[in-house]
């Protein structure tokens, strides 16, 4: 995989009780397991947030360098995959 050099990407997943009540831990560990997975430490930040706003949503919002997902843990693993690998290869 060819990663953009310098560039560092941030997830926020929020860690809020609606969110925490549809898997937020979940996602937070499958997506840690991944980036540890791929050797991704020094190219990904893993933060927590509490109530991103977007309670009322399904799944468990998560801001990848200012857009929002929802995910749900069954989810996190393909979106991990389909949408952050390639953003960190360049592919839009």
């Amino acid at each position: 995989m060819e990663e953009r050099v310098g560039f560092r990407m941030e997830i926020t997943i929020c860690i809020g009780s609606s969110c925490h009540l549809k898997g937020s831990q979940d996602v937070i560990r499958i997506l840690e397991r991944l980036v540890s997975h791929y050797h991704l430490e020094n190219k990904i930040t893993l933060k927590g947030s509490f109530c991103m706003g977007e309670c009322t949503s399904d799944g468990v919002c998560v801001d990848v360098d200012g857009e929002r997902v929802k995910l749900l843990p069954s989810e996190t693993e393909a979106f991990f995959t389909n949408q952050v690998l390639k953003r960190l290869e360049g592919q839009p």
